[in-house]
Order: structure tokens, then C-alpha cells, then sequence
């Protein structure tokens, strides 16, 4: 018996992922390789992330999402590839957790390496190649990890040998595409692989693009009616990957071609929407992040949040508590120089250290946590390490905290959700960017001022014990 075969998972209201053309905090983020099959389809992963670590979902959460989506009576045929650098221990150990079925494979070698265009980030991707091996299915659905799905779409299992959407007018997408297990297309496309056949990108877009380079002349797919499935090749309409580019634009959905069924996040990898900082600024990353929190949870990020949070609140009661006591100083007045260049030194190392507090705590949250969180856990984070500056140095705190209250008011900006298009949101955020540059440049004018007269009154220099205190040296009480 022959079946059909998505890569990834395919029912309503869930988050797709595969990683092949993105990193490893993707399936960290989304935790979840649930491969359900219903009567007609099974779901197939390959995934590079494995290299790294098998992301399993729950057992209460797979029984959790088969009663939501009604699935219980569905047949499950599950297939994982893995990467033969898992070793035989992680093969067992996903076939006794999850129930999967298991198959090696090696990594396909990228022969456009050396191009001088090519992109690290997808040396891996054409492993996607290894789903024209898997004869034992009728139709592979191929995914990247940047889907996100809005409704079931089982009628792609009808499409033909080949089908992929253009998202490009010319050029059409391998974030989604349908294909027919084949033998003879598989080895050929190894045999191109080999004697280097042209590929612009150096990797899976390009190969696969030059390979069905007839794939614009070809007819739409519409499914039929009776589930009969197409033979030949096909373009899938937009509404099968709609480049979230396209919201941007207007802040809402109207693609007339065909369902709109799945949004695609192409683009820059620190802006893909699974990484807390994506929202607001992506006003989409928090539908990828309320479809996560409706499945998968945040479990995994949550124990670093609450022990950050802690370690915060902890400096902000300190620092009210421990306030330096700075009125018993003493400097050296006849080495004008050496008291200059500490001078200087510390008002550098002030403003590093101010710099530092809105550094610092976005590298230490957890890079996948709800957007909501992520942002409340850095203000709450860069307000503790402002406190420290702020008594370290005897700096007012409004000018201090300028930048603070602009991040939040940029937040806000970014976050309000009635703007009537892009456009206006764009020159809404620009305009109050424009009106706020003037007061931050105030607010450090303001902090260096404070800095200069805090040193040449407190000369800043450690204080020396009174009995061993050398000649040339007086004290300021």
C-alpha cells in the first residue's frame, strides 16, 4: 500500500517546522516534531536539527492536540530521518520515545560550496532531496521551519509530480512544495549534483529551481472535487505561501489566489518569528507565538525566565539598600595628569557601563520565549542594571533611564494595533524616532555633565586609610 507524505505536520490552528534552512533555536523554540497521519497521509520529518538534538513533543501533548483536532481515529504511519552523525543511540531512542519509524541517511554534499554567493546557513538544505527517495509514498509535502499554517490543506496530496509557489514573479519558492517519490528523479538529481549542475544560490532554492526551470508555464493547481489525484506538474496558488511582506504592507490578508492557507517568513534569520525581539517589530511574530502557546507551551524557557527575574529584582532591592557612601574621598593634587586620566577613564567606563545595561540583559533571555515576556523580562532586566550605574556613579536617574522609556514608547509605537496600513506605521515609528533623538542627545549631555562635576568634586580615587595616608594628599569631608 502506497501513501502520501508531508514533511512537517499538517492539520489546523498548529505551527509548522522542518529547520532545514534554519538554526537550531527554531525546533528548540517550537519543541515539537509531532508527525500525525491520517487515512490517506502520513507526515514525514528530515530535519538538520537533529544534529544537534531531537526536539520530541510531549506524550500528554500529542493527546492533547489529537482530541483538539479531532484526530484519534487517524492511522499513524510516522517516519524521521536522521543524519548517521546521531549515532545508533539517538535512532533508538526516537523510535522507543515517540513511536517513529526511523530512517539514516548521510548528508548530501554541497558542491557550490565554494561560490563566492553562498550562504553558510544553507550548506544542509539539500537533504531536501531525500524526499524523491521515499517510494513508499504516493505525495511528499516539503516544508521549512518558517511555516506557519492557518487551515488544513490535506488537497495538496492531490497535486501532480512537482508543484511549488511563486513568490517571486519568476523564481518560485522551496518553503513549500509537493512532489512524487521517484527513483529515477532522485538519482538524477544526484548525478546533477555531481557534474555541477548551474545553481545560482548554491543551495536547495537554486538546484531545485534549475531543475524544473518549465515550472512557470505550467497550469495552476485546482484540487477536484472527488480527491482524484493530478498528474504532471503545477503551480500552487499564492495562498499557499503567502510572504508575510505582503501583511506588512497593508496589516491584513488579501491574496486572491487560491486559500490562504499558510504564511512564509522569508528574509533576515535574526527577524524569523519565533525569536522574542521579532515582535513588534514583525507584527506577525506574536500569531507564530500565540499558535506556540496554544500547542507546545513555553515549559523549557520558562525555569531561565524565573531565575532571571529573581536575580533582578534582587539588585534593584539591593541597590536601595546598599547606597556607596562617597563622602570621604581624596584625590591628588600635584599629579594633575594621573588625577586627568583617571578622570577620563572613569567617565568612559560610566558610559560603557550605561551602555552595557541595555546590552547585556537581551543576550541573556532565552531567545524563544513569548515575545511579551522577552520584552518585559529586558525592561525589567536594563532598569535593575541601571540602578547599579545610577549609585556606582551619582547619576540622576531620569536621564539615565531615557533610553529606557524610549524603548518602551517604541514598543508601544510598534504594538498599536489600529494603523490603517504599513505605511502609516512606518512613518509613525519614524516620526517618533525623529522627535526622540533630541532628548536622548540631551539625556547624555545631561549625564556627562553630571559626570564631570561628580569628579571634580569627588576626585573618585579609593579611599586611603587616614594613618597611612602620604604627604601631598588631602581629604574631602
Amino acid at each position: 500500500m502506497r501513501w502520501n507524505a508531508a514533511y512537517g505536520t499538517c492539520f489546523p490552528d498548529f505551527v509548522i517546522s522542518d529547520g532545514l534552512s534554519d538554526t537550531f533555536e527554531v525546533s528548540k523554540n517550537l519543541q515539537q516534531k509531532q508527525l500525525l497521519k491520517s487515512k490517506l497521509h502520513s507526515y514525514v520529518l528530515l530535519d538538520k536539527q537533529l544534529f544537534l538534538k531531537y526536539p520530541r513533543f510531549k506524550r500528554e501533548e500529542k493527546k492533547r492536540q489529537e482530541e483538539k483536532c479531532d484526530l484519534s481515529d487517524w492511522d499513524h504511519n510516522n517516519l524521521v530521518f536522521v543524519f548517521y552523525e546521531l549515532g545508533i543511540t539517538t535512532k533508538v531512542e526516537i523510535e522507543q520515545e515517540d513511536g517513529a519509524k526511523v530512517v539514516r541517511v548521510e548528508n548530501l554534499n554541497n558542491p557550490y560550496k565554494g561560490q563566492s554567493n553562498f550562504n553558510w546557513r544553507f550548506k544542509l538544505t539539500l537533504n531536501k532531496l531525500y524526499a524523491w527517495s521515499l517510494t513508499d509514498y504516493d505525495r511528499v509535502v516539503m516544508l521549512d521551519s518558517d511555516n506557519l499554517f492557518l487551515q488544513k490543506t490535506d488537497e495538496l496530496f492531490q497535486c501532480g509530480q512537482f508543484c511549488a509557489v511563486f513568490i517571486n514573479p519568476c523564481i518560485f519558492h522551496t518553503g513549500l512544495f509537493v512532489l512524487q517519490p521517484s527513483t529515477i528523479v532522485f538519482k538524477d538529481m544526484l548525478h546533477q549534483l555531481k557534474v555541477g549542475m548551474d545553481n545560482p544560490d548554491g543551495a536547495d532554492q537554486g538546484f531545485i529551481g534549475g531543475y524544473f526551470p518549465d515550472l512557470l508555464d505550467q497550469p495552476m493547481f485546482h484540487p477536484s472535487l472527488n480527491g482524484t489525484k493530478l498528474q504532471g506538474n503545477f503551480r500552487l496558488p499564492l495562498g499557499y505561501q503567502m510572504d508575510a511582506s505582503y501583511y506588512y504592507l497593508r496589516l491584513h490578508w488579501s491574496v486572491p489566489c487560491g486559500p490562504n492557507s499558510v504564511i512564509t517568513f522569508p528574509g533576515a534569520p535574526w527577524l524569523k518569528p519565533w525569536y522574542w525581539w521579532s515582535w513588534p517589530v514583525l507584527p506577525l511574530g506574536i500569531q507564530w507565538h500565540e499558535q506556540r502557546r496554544q500547542t507546545l507551551g513555553y515549559d523549557a524557557e520558562m525555569p531561565l525566565v524565573l531565575i532571571q527575574t529573581v536575580l533582578y529584582l534582587g539588585i534593584i532591592v539591593m541597590t536601595r539598600l546598599a547606597r556607596p557612601n562617597l563622602s570621604k574621598l581624596c584625590y591628588r593634587r600635584e599629579d594633575t595628569k594621573s588625577i586627568f586620566l583617571i578622570r577620563t577613564g572613569l567617565k568612559l567606563i560610566a558610559i560603557w557601563s550605561i551602555l552595557a545595561v541595555y546590552i547585556i540583559p537581551f543576550f541573556l533571555i532565552p531567545r524563544t520565549v513569548h515575545p511579551l515576556i522577552g520584552w518585559g523580562l529586558y525592561l525589567l532586566g536594563s532598569f535593575a542594571l541601571s540602578c547599579i550605574a545610577l549609585n556606582a556613579f551619582l547619576l540622576p536617574m531620569l536621564p539615565v533611564l531615557v533610553p529606557w522609556l524610549g524603548i518602551l514608547g517604541a514598543l508601544l509605537v510598534m504594538a498599536y494595533p489600529w494603523y490603517s496600513d504599513g505605511v502609516v506605521r512606518a512613518l509613525t515609528v519614524f516620526a517618533y524616532a525623529f522627535c526622540a533623538s533630541p532628548v536622548a542627545w540631551t539625556a547624555l549631555v545631561k549625564i556627562m555633565s553630571c559626570l564631570h562635576v561628580s569628579l571634580e568634586r569627588e576626585g573618585f580615587l579609593p579611599r586611603l586609610s587616614e594613618s597611612a595616608a602620604p604627604a601631598g594628599f588631602n581629604k574631602l569631608y
